[in-house]
């Protein structure tokens, strides 16, 4: 089905395929470099994968996608009939994704907004589908980007890691910052601030830091009207045990994801990552 504006985001975005289906949504896919090996995200190597090398201790690395794979997206958008496109990315504080297709833009066959987000995972997911909703309820391309913007300014994400040396290595997290998380028994919660991972407190246990993350949320949803994802990485018994007492806890929960994250987000925080998104309607 064509769309007067169509919307294209990452796949850091972590969209469910039948959602993106259903709202004609695009993800350009990152690359996961494994070894020697260049992999694309969500196609040619899956989370598991990736934690079992993560666990090997095997070098990963993620790379953004160059300027032409997001032309060829902009000129199959085009194809199928878009008059706008809504480019919509990771912050661009974690890639280089963002310009990128900042670049491919200037020579796109329509108009093209790019947005930073300022977000990852489910946390840009819905931007991507705020934008979506708002082209399928008849809004043009200016309606659609502030649609995506609004929803990013309510959103919020927190999330656990059992420990922040993926982090430190990605260069994602500073090194005093890591240092502090390495203290013995130290468990880290972090958020995300600004486009960037911040350390937000440092818990005793890994039970306690999960237990605190529970509460945080449950206290950042409120009692309006929200959509949740809990995202994990080789934990799906935490994150369903999570999920389930986030539906008890959160009167106005609309739409709840229980997702792992693909291999970009995986290969900088490790296995054991639990998170959750919140994101108000």
């Amino acid at each position: 089905m064509s769309r007067h504006v169509a919307i294209v985001t990452d796949s850091t975005a972590y969209l469910p395929r039948q959602t993106m289906e259903r709202h004609g949504i695009t993800a350009v896919p990152l690359t996961v470099v494994l070894g020697d090996q260049a992999l694309e995200e969500g196609t040619e190597i899956s989370a598991r994968s990736l934690a079992v090398a993560l666990q090997k201790r095997r070098s990963v690395t993620t790379s953004r996608p160059g300027p032409e794979v997001f032309a060829a997206a902009y000129r199959a958008a085009a194809g199928d009939g878009a008059t706008g496109i809504v480019s919509l990315h990771l912050s661009a504080e974690f890639s280089g994704t963002y310009d990128s297709a900042v670049l491919a833009a200037k020579d796109a066959p329509v108009p093209v907004r790019v947005v930073d987000t300022g977000m990852v995972a489910m946390a840009l997911g819905f931007c991507a589908l705020a934008a979506a909703e708002a082209v399928e309820a008849g809004c043009g391309l200016d309606e659609a980007v502030a649609a995506a913007e609004k929803r990013a300014e309510g959103t919020s994400a927190y999330f656990y890691v059992d420990t922040l040396d993926y982090l430190r290595r990605g260069g994602r997290i500073g090194a005093a910052q890591a240092l502090l998380g390495s203290a013995l028994a130290v468990k880290p919660l972090l958020q995300l601030d600004g486009g960037r991972i911040a350390l937000l407190e440092k818990v005793r246990t890994a039970s306690k830091a999960i237990a605190r993350l529970e509460e945080i949320v449950a206290e950042q949803a409120g009692s309006g009207a929200v959509d949740i994802a809990v995202h994990h990485l080789a934990a799906p018994d935490r994150a369903e045990r999570l999920a389930e007492r986030l539906r008890e806890r959160v009167p106005g929960l609309v739409d709840l994801h229980v997702s792992e994250v693909g291999a970009v987000i995986g290969a900088h925080t490790g296995p054991g990552l639990l998170g959750a998104v919140i994101s108000p309607r």
